[in-house]
């Protein structure tokens, strides 16, 4: 059975604590998803794309385990 999680936040901007997460989740589960959310109540620094741009680059490598 795959083991998936999903790591939802707005992540604006990427930090390392939240790249930390990643790498480890990484580890633990087969799949990681990770959901870059909007939230309008609040003023972004990034754009959703810019966020997810910065995001991939992040974690590019993980993908090579």
């Amino acid at each position: 059975m795959m083991r998936k999680v999903v790591y939802p936040g707005t992540f604006d901007p990427v930090t390392n604590g939240h790249l930390d997460v990643m790498k480890r989740g990484s580890m633990v589960f087969d799949a990681l998803v990770v959901l870059v959310g909007c939230n309008p109540c609040k003023e972004a620094l990034f754009s959703v794309a810019e966020r997810m741009e910065m995001i991939r680059e992040e974690i590019a490598d993980l993908k090579k385990r």
